[in-house]
């Protein structure tokens, strides 16, 4: 049987040639599109994964309460953190069958076929390439705002992050991975000695002091903008754990990737749920709901309260502008690996893959900072893009799991390292609340989501018309759907 399925797949034929493959065969294409693989063992992993999120923990979740008031941002936080728990899970077994940096499209693309892999790399795409573009403008605000530097304009710090971070990229993966793993402790000790401040002044009679709008169906003090504002804090719910799907996409640099990547997976789950819990009541019972729903900086609103700024303000000002930089440095990472892997099979342009000497793909690095660099200066709406990406991470999520659900379905037999808790049902819970949220987007931003489509339908049509056309076969992703294919043959002959 082996004899016959390696025949089978000697017959699906190599990469075409093209100018971004040069001519060369299977091997050589491959060669010049290599990661150094061994690079992260399981604390780096985990750090890559809370550094994806901690930004989320200092602003932008707070404007749930605007959506929902305490209670509904509440019982919005418990759904979505319940939907990325599940999610976790279920690609802490899918990560371990497919170890490549194709993340959530490889998975997607052996359990859906290309159009299901395409359609989860592009929403892959979308978070990943505009989360970086919003985070720098708010990088941008900070540094004004605290005065640094004598700027009064934002571009050239967004085109200094850009340029400076990328670099760090380009040296070597092991060299950016130690690098976020250092902002991110400080980030995350920062948030720990915020809440050591704020809970010395929490109550929990501001924690329900938003004002009832007595037309909302179902309102009440807890509920002060009704029950559909629970659906509509989802997006702000997620933006405590929104990332951390993406340890995944660092698979083929991992050390021994079966074992580090489902222990990298948990520990970063429970770190941010834990930093999820402390921050929000913390920041909120501190001040007040109220006082901090709209802010742009919450946790020092939430310390400063009458008495203006403090050390401890202060300190969390700038501490938060480590989260940002951890965030913005490791969504950039976790972009240029899902745009490889893509590009390595052919679903976008070659050349996007070529690594460099130190084993970095510079391509998928430069050109999406440029478009990001582009998109900040232009528009100065980080707001729009966080939605846009919001939009765009929601459809990867329900495709990501129903990826889950299909291959626990489809090749029971298939070889687990790990498996999923829990199996299809874990999975099917992630499923309709992705769902949920992605419905919940309209709710917040209908010309972001919007956007998000037109862009993907913009995607579609290059993959429909041109690259599904031209994928290259001996990429590994494609090679794990072959085998697959050939298997099944055999089983039904």
């Amino acid at each position: 049987m082996a004899d016959d399925i390696e025949a089978r797949l000697a017959a699906v034929p190599a990469p075409t040639t093209s100018p971004a493959g040069g001519g060369d065969g299977p091997d050589d294409y491959l060669e010049r599109r290599t990661l150094r693989r061994g690079s992260a063992g399981w604390l780096l992993l985990t750090g890559l994964g809370v550094a994806y999120v901690v930004s989320g923990d200092f602003s932008g979740w707070n404007v749930g309460l605007d959506k929902g008031g305490f209670g509904g941002l509440a019982i919005a936080t418990v759904l979505m953190g319940a939907m990325y728990a599940c999610l976790v899970f279920s690609l802490a077994e899918l990560s371990t069958i497919l170890p490549t940096a194709g993340g959530g499209y490889g998975f997607a693309r052996r359990a859906l076929g290309p159009w299901g892999g395409f359609l989860t790399g592009t929403a892959i795409l979308i978070e990943y390439i505009l989360a970086p573009a919003a985070i720098v403008i708010f990088i941008g605000d900070y540094v004004e705002s605290l005065g640094l530097f004598g700027l009064t304009s934002s571009w050239p710090v967004y085109l200094g992050c850009f340029v400076v971070f990328i670099g760090v990229h380009l040296w070597g993966v092991g060299e950016a991975l130690r690098f976020s793993l250092v902002v991110t402790a400080v980030a995350v000790a920062a948030l720990l000695i915020f809440a050591v401040g704020a809970f010395t002044e929490f109550s929990a009679d501001g924690l329900n002091d938003i004002p009832v709008d007595p037309s909302a169906f179902g309102s009440n003090s807890w509920l002060p903008l009704g029950v559909l504002g629970i659906w509509a804090a989802f997006p702000f719910g997620m933006w405590f754990f929104l990332g951390v799907e993406g340890v995944p996409l660092a698979a083929e640099e991992a050390k021994d990737p079966v074992r580090s990547m489902p222990k990298a997976l948990a520990i970063s789950m429970g770190i941010l749920t834990l930093l999820a819990l402390i921050t929000f009541f913390a920041a909120t019972g501190a001040q007040g709901a109220d006082a901090v729903r709209t802010a742009g900086n919450p946790l020092v609103v939430a310390l400063e309260g009458d008495d203006g700024p403090t050390a401890l303000s202060r300190f969390v000002n700038y501490a938060g502008l480590a989260g940002l930089v951890a965030s913005f440095f490791s969504l950039i990472y976790a972009g240029s690996r899902q745009l490889f892997a893509l590009s390595r099979a052919g679903y976008l342009p070659r050349f996007l893959s070529l690594t460099s000497r130190r084993k970095a793909p510079y391509l998928g690095l430069i050109i999406p900072g440029a478009i990001g660099f582009a998109l900040a200066a232009s528009t100065g709406n980080g707001a729009r893009m966080l939605n846009i990406a919001v939009f765009g991470a929601t459809i990867s999520y329900a495709l990501m799991a129903l990826s889950h659900i299909v291959l626990r379905r489809r090749e029971p037999q298939l070889e687990r390292p790990y498996r999923t808790p829990g199996g299809i049902l874990t999975s099917s819970v992630a499923f309709v609340l992705a769902l949920s949220a992605l419905v919940a987007t309209f709710l917040v931003d209908k010309d972001a989501a919007f956007i998000a489509l037109a862009v993907y339908a913009v995607a579609l049509a290059y993959f429909a018309f041109y690259s599904r056309h031209h994928l290259v076969a001996s990429a590994p992703e494609e090679e794990f759907a072959a085998l697959a294919e050939a298997e099944a043959e055999l089983a039904r002959d």
